[in-house]
């Protein structure tokens, strides 16, 4: 069953280096920072193929974030990761800019850590 899809748009703050694990697991996070009265800074995570999509992304752009909220037992320790499936270019006047197919939302497996 899939889960909630949820929507956020704003300005890449940072892309980070991919972290490889053990297992063979990647992962890749960035921050975005929202367009709102009090700007937050929103650390999202890619992992395994959708690492790729920051690839087409750079600090500045506006973009549109499709993600799942993603929680997880590890070591005693409860974790909270906002997985990003799908990253969309906004131009200045708010329509997308679709460059890529991003694929369906990933399933429900646990991350490795």
């Amino acid at each position: 069953m899939a889960g909630t899809v949820y929507n956020m748009v704003g300005a890449i703050k940072v892309v980070l280096d991919v972290m490889s694990f053990p297992s063979g697991f990647t992962k890749r996070e960035f921050v975005l920072t929202t367009e709102e009265d009090y700007p937050q800074d929103v650390k999202f995570a890619c992992v395994k193929e959708k690492c790729a999509l920051l690839d087409s992304v750079a600090p500045g752009n506006r973009v549109k974030v499709s993600f799942s909220i993603r929680g997880n037992l590890y070591k005693d320790r409860y974790f909270v990761d906002l997985q990003a499936f799908r990253i969309d270019k906004m131009e200045g006047d708010g329509s997308v800019v679709e460059y890529e197919d991003s694929g369906p939302m990933p399933t429900d497996e646990p991350m490795p850590f």
